[in-house]
């Protein structure tokens, strides 16, 4: 047993979903992180550990993904995160390589200028893949991160080239396994799932309780954009997407942006207290961000999007049913979305708009 283990205290720890902090692409003013996270501040500076997925990156020497959208910060909104509370990020996420090597390395500059920790992303695979170790209050808690290659990180870490962890929940657990006795807890954040569904897969399932069965104390995931449910497996919490903490809207090169519905602005944090070897007072807190400020939700929207995602998971999440959500999210709702009264009511008015044109063309031919 970590001799920490017998001090008897107890950290307190609160892991937040998504961070995006997109610059505006055409020189406009920036969003204010430092008023945006004000309201959140109380809960964030009551916990020890903060924990969130920093989902952006720095620029680098001038060149980009070819792809788009590209989440590109700047180092005030980085810092402003780091005033908020959050001292330790995943960058194991597929937006951490937007700007390439040079833009993470400018981010991991900063990130140890300002004294936040991360884990998920490195030099090489051995970096990327290694637990960044918090020492607390006399307790050791080890951060472990990984994007599946399916939500399309860039560029995976290799034995010579820098990335994101790939997620290899075989080499995940040998690493769990081997910090048994070094630590007092470990976390694992993953990005992982498909956007927008509100259920995660059995594949999901059936990895994050390989894990804990492994040793972790904690399992969160991102990248869906949505908060999904939270369970109790073990006594240990694995809530499968946080959903948008801080949900800016991205900006594409031709002026189009990501926007975000109610839904995806709603997020969820993650509370939990951290005695040696057990996790207890285990609570989740929704939040919203309305575009000028993220603040905690306690209104019945919020709720019932929470409790219907723990209940879902809690039921079991089958193939079937998990089949089912991508038909409905990834085909028949963007179908129904189109066929909205307000979009045809705009293209009836528009067709009558043109008729009327014609019929005046045709009588003044004559």
């Amino acid at each position: 047993m970590n001799q920490a283990s017998e001090t008897g205290t107890t950290v307190s720890f609160v892991a937040a979903g998504d961070l995006l902090l997109p610059a505006p692409l055409d020189g406009g003013i920036p969003r204010d992180f430092a008023r945006a996270l004000a309201p959140v501040g109380e809960v964030l500076a009551g916990c020890d550990i903060v924990l969130g997925n920093l989902e952006c990156t720095l620029p680098g020497d001038g060149t980009t993904v070819c792809s788009e959208p590209r989440v590109i910060s700047t180092p005030q909104a980085v810092r402003a995160i780091r005033s908020a509370g959050f001292n330790v990020v995943s960058l194991a996420n597929n937006h951490a390589f937007d700007c390439l090597e040079g833009g993470f390395r400018n981010l991991r500059r900063l990130l140890d200028e300002i004294g936040v920790a991360f884990f998920g992303a490195g030099d090489d695979l051995e970096k990327a893949s290694a637990p960044a170790i918090f020492n607390v209050l006399g307790l050791r808690v080890a951060f472990l991160g990984a994007a599946d290659v399916q939500s399309g990180p860039f560029q995976q870490a290799t034995a010579d080239r820098a990335g994101v962890a790939p997620l290899d929940i075989s080499a995940m657990t040998g690493r769990i396994h081997e910090l048994a006795g070094q630590v007092d807890h470990v976390v694992v954040s993953l990005h992982w799932g498909r956007e927008r569904l509100a259920i995660p897969s059995p594949r999901q399932v059936e990895q994050a309780r390989t894990l804990i069965d492994a040793g972790a104390s904690i399992v969160v995931g991102h990248h869906p954009h949505v908060a999904q449910g939270m369970e109790l497996y073990r006594g240990r919490p694995i809530a499968y997407s946080l959903g948008n903490f801080v949900a800016c809207e991205v900006p594409f090169a031709d002026g189009d942006r990501v926007t975000w519905n109610q839904r995806e602005r709603t997020g969820c944090l993650l509370l939990v207290d951290l005695p040696p070897g057990r996790v207890e007072n285990i609570r989740q807190l929704a939040t919203y961000d309305d575009g000028i400020q993220v603040r905690p939700d306690n209104g019945p929207y919020a709720q019932r999007i929470m409790g219907t995602a723990n209940r879902a998971v809690a039921r079991g999440v089958t193939l079937g049913r998990f089949r089912r959500q991508v038909l409905w999210v990834e085909t028949i709702k963007p179908a129904l979305d189109h066929l909205r009264w307000s979009k045809l009511k705009t293209l009836r008015l528009g067709k009558l708009k043109k008729a009327f044109v014609s019929a005046g063309k045709v009588r003044d031919s004559r």
